[in-house]
């Protein structure tokens, strides 16, 4: 009889050790195993597209392994670059580890075919290939600078505007094909205006590059909007900035032209969020008529 009693106690006893053990398990499971996402996210989620999110200030963010840097309340800012994969992981580590999945949505880009192309207009010359070299370690020298500047960040999400006004010429994501070879995809957005007309700062920020004559670009300016976004303006006439200068919306920077590789004059106004090409077409209101 007491064996009975004494198994039928410590059956009670396991039982309601197992409950406290689940509530326990509650309490101090990650982030991760809550419904729903690790944090919300607002902007474009296409390739190209710009992604706006906030989480803790001492949170740690990578998007795909990439760290992603947060201003001192916890905003951040996520690019897609022009192939960026349909799924992309975002890891949040905070008081515990939470991984959200970013559905993204694919784009058709435009795709030209031209054969017949002298191959010297194609592939440069090799006596230039290390001049060529030494200005991709400039622009990339500038584009890997990482400005705090919050209020720099927070205009650009509030709207940018347009750094030149004119007919859009090219788009972003379109690609020429020359002689069955496929060229570099265009990563910016062309204005087509005469040589000489003004472009001005289409956001606030710090030119960290004021090149006037670059194999490829010509004359180009980087513009650093802050947390690894930036705006470049390629193929100038004239550059009125200097490395660091710092420009609110609307300050002028240089005059279009057709320096570099360009076949007339237009604005080629690229983005950038650390290595990831961005569209900026989608971060402007539609153009507005020319005046």
């Amino acid at each position: 009889m007491l064996g009975a009693y004494f198994y039928h106690f410590l059956r009670l006893v396991m039982r309601s050790f197992r409950r406290w053990l689940v509530a326990l398990l509650i309490l101090v499971t990650p982030t991760a195993m809550a419904s729903g996402p690790c944090v919300e996210l607002e902007g474009q989620f296409i390739q190209g597209g710009l992604l706006w999110g906030q989480a803790a200030p001492a949170a740690k963010i990578s998007l795909d392994g990439t760290s992603v840097q947060l201003t001192p309340d916890g905003q951040f800012v996520l690019g897609l670059g022009r192939d960026a994969p349909l799924q992309q992981t975002l890891e949040i580590h905070d008081s515990g580890n939470c991984t959200q999945v970013i559905d993204v949505v694919a784009r058709d880009y435009r795709i030209q075919r031209v054969e017949g192309v002298p191959q010297k207009t194609v592939t440069p010359p090799e006596h230039e290939l290390a001049r060529i070299a030494r200005e991709r370690r400039l622009v990339q020298a500038a584009k890997a600078q990482r400005l705090e500047r919050p209020e720099y960040l927070l205009s650009v999400r509030l709207g940018m505007v347009w750094p030149a006004v004119g007919p859009i010429s090219g788009v972003y994501g379109s690609q020429r094909v020359y002689n069955g070879t496929p060229g570099s995809p265009h990563y910016g957005v062309d204005v087509a205006v005469p040589k000489g007309h003004p472009v001005t700062a289409p956001a606030p920020g710090v030119v960290t590059l004021a090149e006037p004559d670059l194999f490829y670009s010509g004359g180009t300016v980087i513009l650093d909007h802050g947390y690894g976004l930036s705006s470049s303006f390629l193929h100038l006439s004239a550059v009125h900035v200097q490395v660091g200068d710092e420009l609110a919306v609307g300050d002028l920077i240089g005059a279009v032209g057709a320096t570099g590789r360009a076949t007339g004059p237009h604005l080629d106004w690229r983005m950038s969020w650390g290595d990831e090409r961005i569209d900026p077409q989608l971060l402007v209101p539609p153009m507005p008529a020319a005046k």
